[in-house]
């Protein structure tokens, strides 16, 4: 059967994963009476929850005769660990955007390191029928993109195809029949190459890992694209590292091929062809597994380096153990070194003291989905403020820039250049008029001034806005950056929180606990309407007396607490705070002094 292989590349929220439901349909994948989900490839329960795509997903459709291998790539920078990997799988990508908003950065990022590759695109200018959408100018974007990207004559003279994933429709002309995909599944089947690997059959066997997970049953399983040869179950391969050092000798014990959304074992894989093998111990993502008389690795696409860091601790508060089921420095330890493996966009370190360790990876979103991961899975977690990664080139101190696309009503757009170019050390780039009386703003903004300015933005905005970011290069040092502002409010008790005293502090700022809530002393529990902290006691209670007079009875009535997520408190704690993670709760407080270090702060004082 004949083979073609596709990545389908679109900014978070653009409809890629709809898109691939309904080719799933019309292909005749699902039963007539097969039950069927929304966004069936978006798997994982964070994915569903958030709307976006976070792991690489592999799925195949047969249309007259030819089996269409399709990867659903993430949309966010932050997982572009996967994108960098699985797009050395395809020979051809189709791009999604948004006939309303044009492309946008994750477009930028993704499509880039296509171009790079030598794929050739096709366009689908998708949510056509939305009141706002503007075509014309969208396609025109795709093409200024593609020339600033450097895309040669072949990749600028892109096919494109108008349609609404959600409908089901797709066509040449703007006003086609709208009735079904068959215009985009013949696209794919005259623009995008056979794979060049299906004339190497009779090569020795060569296949670069590309995704790594592991199953129940049959343990850890490699997937990736056959370079060359042809492989059968009981062979006998070896793994080369990106070196060339041999990793390891191992049986293929199973040979895995994706047929609609299912994983269906198959007796031979050959040239071309998208598989899993399972049989290994030690391979891993960029390894190459090939023949036994094989010695020269294939090459693997270079990662982008991390820009952040946190440090993931055992959590030592008073509360600790109440909750999770692994809170023991050794076990959070195994369940890092686990992801390190698996995605290598992460970078695991030990500390010195030895229970807490520092986990690098590409941006807040990244390490706010692998923290929520953890606390489902029982975890109990201390998390420190994100750190920047800083890099000496030439002996000159470099810190990572990000490019920030911003969508906001004309009305906020002072504010919001005012705080980005001022305090945040940020270069505004381009603004222009968006349509539907909104401007769109693009500045070059270190990542130190991006942390925790997620909030404020939607504060300025009054949660109208939209912000995108993607890493862009590394410059020389901005100077220093101003952490936020105001300070907080700090618990000197242990206890449950009382509404009486809440009530009375309410003048002092506003709360992130209600009443009747576990609270500890260092347990930060509200922000101050001043710059500085203040401890306050939430656990006093009203002084009775048998004596009545005016006023005494009046009804506590509480502000309703602004609850933060687990994004927001990473965000917001200053460098002597962590965030408390467990599997119910998210919590705040200033960082627990060992004896010896309190006995020396009390003396300088």
């Amino acid at each position: 059967m004949e083979l073609r292989n596709i990545a389908i590349i679109a900014h978070v929220d653009h409809g890629k994963t709809t898109l691939v439901d309904e080719l799933l349909k019309q292909s005749g994948t699902y039963r007539d009476n097969q039950a069927t989900t929304e966004r069936a490839m978006d798997s994982n329960d964070i994915e569903r929850e958030r709307g976006i795509t976070i792991l690489a997903k592999c799925t195949s459709v047969e249309h007259d005769g030819v089996r269409i291998n399709i990867v659903d790539t993430p949309g966010h920078a932050d997982f572009g660990g996967e994108v960098e990997r699985i797009l050395n799988m395809v020979d051809g990508v189709v791009l999604l955007v948004d006939a309303a908003e044009g492309p946008m950065p994750q477009t930028k990022f993704v499509t880039s390191k296509a171009l790079a590759l030598g794929l050739r695109p096709i366009v689908v200018l998708n949510k056509i029928d939305k009141p706002d959408a503007e075509p014309d100018r969208a396609l025109n974007e795709v093409f200024d993109l593609f020339a600033n990207l450097g895309a040669d004559d072949a990749q600028l003279d892109f096919p494109h195809l108008y349609a609404s994933g959600r409908a089901g429709w797709a066509d040449a002309q703007l006003d086609g029949p709208r009735r079904n995909l068959n215009a985009l599944f013949d696209l794919i089947l005259r623009h995008v190459p056979p794979p060049r690997q299906i004339a190497q059959v009779n090569e020795p066997f060569r296949m670069l890992a590309t995704t790594l997970s592991a199953d129940p049953f049959i343990g850890r399983i490699l997937t990736g694209r056959v370079e060359a040869g042809t492989l059968s179950v009981g062979e006998t391969l070896k793994a080369l590292s990106r070196t060339g050092e041999r990793i390891e000798q191992f049986r293929v014990s199973k040979i895995l091929a994706f047929r609609g959304l299912s994983s269906t074992p198959i007796d031979q894989a050959v040239a071309g062809d998208i598989v899993t093998i399972a049989g290994m111990t030690k391979a891993t993502v960029a390894d190459t597994l090939c023949a036994l008389d094989i010695d020269i690795p294939l090459p693997a696409q270079p990662i982008d380096p991390p820009t952040i860091s946190v440090t993931f601790g055992i959590n030592d508060s008073p509360l600790a153990g109440k909750d999770g089921t692994k809170v023991q420095s050794r076990v959070i330890r195994e369940r890092l070194m686990k992801e390190a493996e698996s995605n290598v966009a992460i970078k695991v370190t030990d500390t010195p003291g030895g229970d807490a360790f520092e986990v690098a990876g590409r941006g807040e979103l990244q390490m706010g989905v692998l923290i929520e991961n953890m606390r489902r899975e029982g975890f109990e977690l201390s998390i420190s403020r994100p750190r920047v990664l800083f890099r000496d080139i030439d002996g000159v101190r470099h810190e990572p820039i990000e490019e920030v696309t911003i969508d906001v009503d004309d009305e906020f757009t002072g504010a919001v250049i005012e705080k980005l170019t001022g305090p945040r050390r940020g270069e505004l780039v381009e603004m222009k008029p968006a349509g539907a009386g909104k401007t769109r703003i693009i500045a070059l903004v270190p990542s130190r001034g991006l942390i925790g300015y997620h909030g404020q933005f939607m504060t300025d905005t009054r949660g109208t806005g939209v912000l995108n970011r993607v890493f862009h290069s590394w410059a020389p040092h901005k100077g220093p950056i101003e952490g936020r502002r105001a300070g907080v409010l700090i618990s000197m008790e242990t206890g449950i929180s009382v509404a009486y005293a809440l009530w009375k502090l309410e003048d002092r700022g506003h709360f992130f606990i209600g009443a009747q809530e576990p609270v500890y002393t260092g347990m930060i529990i509200g922000e101050h309407s001043r710059d500085n902290d203040l401890e306050v006691n939430p656990l006093k209670g009203k002084q009775l007396t048998n004596i009545r007079a005016s006023g005494t009875d009046e009804a506590v009535r509480l502000t309703t607490p602004v609850r933060l997520s687990l994004e927001q408190c990473i965000a917001y704690i200053n460098d002597d705070e962590l965030v408390e993670v467990t599997p119910k709760t998210v919590r705040m407080r200033k960082r627990f002094l060992d004896p010896n270090e309190r006995k020396r702060q009390s003396r300088a004082g």
